[in-house]
């Protein structure tokens, strides 16, 4: 036997939560099925977030979960979903022990970080090493740091983390892609470039003490930057149904979020590859108002 919902919500981010406490606030039969595995959960404190700076991700969640809980038409339930279709013009979602149906779904799973093949580098991700300079910077501000990462857009990103320290080694683990006069550049700035493989990451519970080139060369480093962690969806939306990849790596929507499969969404980092809790939230609130207003005049076309 299923259990019927207007609308099912797939991942319990900032995102996800905030489209369901709107849709709870209209009285919208609301199921949040959360696997409880989010990005941020490695780092000691969310930043950024107006009135949150500076939160504890747990807490932060934890709020937002007792707050949806409020709403009496809103379900939240940690559980995975293995397998997702539509029939007859609703969404069937199979969770951990039950069957759902819905009106409307809502993806907001987000991404999943996949670092580089740096001995070490677990240890020290998400407490003196990150991705997100808008997110940590300050706490790093003025500190030697390293510069992880080896693309295009090395560069533009090494100009980036300068803005919070001067004191910067990039370490591109192999020949840097860089052109000449972008190594002179770096020269000019007093940024050392070391393009060696690194043996190994050196910390002592998490904080980031050296960096050892294979030539065993030994940099003192007390937190770093990381230019690609290679993020992957943490839900395999396309796997269901036919739908592409951004090249951020977000699934493909039309304009208000919605994917070419009618009545499915996708928002936050599963949409943008990155956006941050405030935008993340911002989106959910945007189109849990869009969905509401939808069924509202739905509705008031059957009762005329």
């Amino acid at each position: 036997m299923s259990e019927q919902y207007e609308v099912v919500i797939i991942g319990g981010g900032a995102a996800g939560l905030n489209a369901a406490l709107v849709l709870g606030r209209s009285k919208r039969n609301v199921l949040v099925l959360d696997e409880n595995k989010a990005r941020n959960n490695v780092t000691k404190a969310s930043h950024g977030y107006l009135t949150r700076d500076g939160v504890k991700p747990e807490e932060f969640k934890g709020i937002g979960i007792s707050e949806i809980n409020a709403y009496p038409s809103v379900t939240y339930k940690e559980s995975k979903v293995t397998s997702l279709y539509k029939e007859e013009g609703l969404f069937h979602i199979q969770g951990d022990e039950r069957h759902y149906t819905a009106k409307r779904v809502i993806v907001a799973t987000g991404m999943k970080d996949s670092l580089p093949n740096i001995k070490g580098i677990h240890d020290v991700y998400g407490t003196t090493v990150f991705h997100c300079p808008y997110c940590d910077g300050w706490e790093r501000r003025e500190e030697p740091l390293a510069v992880f990462g080896n693309d295009p857009g090395l560069m533009d990103y090494v100009k980036l983390i300068y803005n919070w320290s001067q004191d910067l080694i990039v370490f591109t683990n192999g020949p840097a892609q860089i052109s000449e006069d972008e190594k002179k550049d770096l020269k000019l700035h007093s940024v050392k470039l070391i393009e060696e493989p690194l043996r190994e990451l050196v910390s002592v519970n998490g904080d980031l003490k050296e960096v050892i080139g294979a030539s065993g060369e030994v940099y003192d480093r007390s937190g770093g930057f990381i230019l690609d962690t290679s993020e992957a969806q943490s839900f395999p939306l396309h796997e269901y149904f036919d739908i592409e990849f951004t090249e951020m790596g977000g699934y493909y929507t039309k304009e208000g979020c919605e994917t070419l499969v009618e009545g499915l969404y996708v928002i936050g980092d599963s949409r943008h590859g990155f956006s941050g809790l405030l935008k993340a939230a911002s989106e959910g609130y945007e189109l849990a108002v869009a969905l509401n207003h939808e069924l509202a005049v739905n509705e008031w076309g059957k009762r005329g």
